[in-house]
């Protein structure tokens, strides 16, 4: 079973205008609510890939309900904490470009978070948790962190979706797969790259630091796996990008989800590349048919 985490969702409205006119009142033809969230994103493409999976996390209040229903219309398997305070909205206008206007997030009671804890409880060896996205504002810094032994001691694996010292501080856990753009890489180490070469050179360090697998995204250029074994390079697929929102989480879901299958991890690195790839290419998370199209585009190559 894969678990996806996300303990700062949010109730998305989003708005689609032709223009936005600031100081004046500007009035949407098209308006919805959608559930948001990295690791619900990584549900929702687990989904299309038809890969069994639960999304946890906290909801409250009215939009907290309403977020949960979303999942479930979108068949999502969720078992989220209940929370007394209400969860965020987040408000996305579409018009020419995005806008995003994103809330803090509600505060989470001690109960609250040990009653997360008790989900934990459920893993079985074999098990992948997904952790990604925000922490709610009263959060500590390590909380994903403190999560990782009782992860590891159930013998599940885990995948942890985030930057700068706090993925530093995971690796010695040993997450399957870890996924910094070559920027957020970069970063890491304090430099910039003049060539492809220097990033796989500090890409392998992440290896020696305990990550098991290594995925680069890189925009226009495409993206790379890093093995213990090997290094692997695809490129990127060919399509007009209109959406930034969710494609490193739907490539991480293609990842996590071909390699629990398949323990292949130059196959799931071609999924990943396509699910995130799909997702760009739409307003929303890509559905199955739109990973499929994107799919025979690509190609990996063993450059090492």
């Amino acid at each position: 079973m894969i678990y996806t985490v996300t303990v700062n969702p949010a109730l998305d409205y989003v708005m689609q205008l032709k223009e936005v006119t600031p100081g004046a009142v500007n009035r949407t033809p098209s308006a919805v609510f959608l559930a948001g969230g990295k690791g619900i994103n990584v549900s929702q493409i687990l989904n299309q890939l038809g890969i069994e999976n639960t999304a946890w996390g906290f909801a409250g209040g009215f939009t907290g309900k309403e977020l949960v229903h979303q999942l479930n219309r979108r068949r999502i398997v969720n078992d989220f904490v209940t929370i007394k305070q209400v969860t965020r909205v987040n408000v996305k206008v579409h018009a020419g470009q995005e806008t995003e206007i994103n809330a803090a997030g509600p505060a989470i009671a001690p109960a609250e978070v040990a009653a997360f804890g008790d989900r934990l409880s459920d893993l079985q060896a074999g098990d992948l948790v997904v952790l990604s996205g925000s922490l709610a504002a009263n959060l500590p810094e390590d909380f994903y962190q403190k999560l990782l032994p009782l992860i590891k001691k159930a013998g599940a694996e885990f995948v942890i979706d985030t930057t700068g010292q706090a993925l530093l501080d995971t690796l010695s856990y040993k997450p399957l797969v870890i996924k910094p753009n070559h920027h957020e890489l970069a970063d890491l180490f304090n430099t910039t790259f003049n060539s492809e070469q220097e990033m796989l050179t500090c890409a392998h360090q992440l290896l020696d630091k305990g990550a098991q697998n290594v995925m680069v995204s890189m925009a226009a250029k495409g993206g790379y796996l890093i093995t213990p074994e090997h290094v692997y390079h695809a490129p990127a697929a060919v399509g007009t990008a209109v959406n930034s929102v969710g494609a490193g989480d739907s490539m991480i879901a293609g990842f996590v989800g071909t390699y629990v299958k398949s323990g292949n991890p130059k196959e799931s690195f071609r999924v990943g590349m396509a699910c995130g790839a799909a997702t760009a290419f739409t307003k929303d998370i890509a559905v199955k048919s739109q990973i499929d199209a994107v799919l025979p585009q690509i190609e990996v190559e063993q450059i090492s």
